[in-house]
């Protein structure tokens, strides 16, 4: 009798880094948060942190992350959020430290369930063949959408970009947003107003990149020098992503900091405010329901 192989997808040695992650950041955090604890827990170089998937959407480490919490969530060890913010369930806490072969077993039962809740395999795609692939049919779709609307703001003319920027602050609450982009303003492609209260008001000024690789810290310097004076706060947002250093230089002690938005959380973003997306409601089976009427 041939022995079955244990495998696993590329994602599943994630899921017990994700875990950590937010206990050490107290129990939850941002996207961005958990990627940059894992990446330095697990000491990844900004080369394996870069590498690309073959779509250049993501980075293939952004990728794993994601179905990691992915599994995590469905498995019920991560509370969903409406805001973006990963947070640990009771059931994640009694966990501890997770093993990797507790991963893979966690991987199996969420990847059995949902299976399940399909009522099919017909369209699954195996993790032995494609180890960064989505697993199921439902992942595939949420994976296309997220790519499909960062390759659309990638195809946008410059002109175009700046005012889908003007249009996604708006929405955020900001006022009085106005679209620069002169040449020879340092990047500045815009600026607006966040009123946060009838007292209190801050100028922001944003620039647009239109990237499918990683924006780097002399850039974040770069656009800090350009608004020094200027304003009370700056906005960098990119359809790609972020160095490490890029995180730091942003948030660095001493000089104004810098409100980062990658192409992840740009999506988030569109998701909250329903801008270019549509939402779809459907049903899966919940077997747990029918198995109740079986005994």
């Amino acid at each position: 009798m041939t022995k079955q192989i244990d495998t696993a997808p590329g994602f599943v040695r994630y899921i017990g880094p994700v875990i950590a992650a937010l206990a050490e950041l107290g129990g939850s955090g941002r996207p961005d948060e958990v990627r940059a604890a894992i990446a330095k827990a697990m000491r990844l170089s900004e080369e394996e942190q870069q590498e690309r998937i073959p779509s250049g959407v993501q980075s293939r480490f952004e990728n794993q992350v994601h179905w990691a919490r992915f599994y995590l969530a469905k498995g019920g060890y991560i509370e969903a959020s409406q805001h973006g913010v990963w947070t640990l369930s009771d059931k994640a806490r009694a966990l501890g430290d997770v093993s990797a072969a507790q991963a893979r077993e966690i991987y199996r039962a969420v990847r059995a369930h949902l299976v399940i809740a399909r009522g099919s395999i017909h369209h699954e795609t195996h993790a032995t063949d494609a180890p960064d692939a989505p697993a199921t049919e439902a992942e595939d779709a949420l994976i296309r959408y997220r790519e499909a609307a960062l390759s659309r703001l990638r195809d946008l003319p410059a002109p175009g970009s700046e005012r889908f920027s003007q249009r996604l602050l708006r929405e955020s609450g900001f006022q009085e947003v106005t679209v620069t982009g002169r040449s020879g303003d340092g990047g500045i492609d815009g600026i607006g107003v966040l009123q946060v209260n009838p007292l209190v008001s801050f100028k922001v000024l944003f620039q647009c990149k239109k990237y499918t690789g990683s924006v780097s810290p002399s850039q974040v310097r770069d656009f800090r020098g350009a608004m020094t004076g200027r304003a009370d706060k700056g906005i960098i947002i990119t359809t790609g992503s972020f160095t490490s250093e890029a995180r730091r230089e942003a948030v660095r002690d001493g000089a104004p900091s810098i409100e980062l938005v990658d192409g992840d959380r740009l999506v988030d973003m569109l998701e909250n405010l329903e801008l270019g997306l549509r939402r779809i409601q459907t049903f899966g089976l919940d077997p747990a329901f029918f198995d109740d009427f079986a005994k």
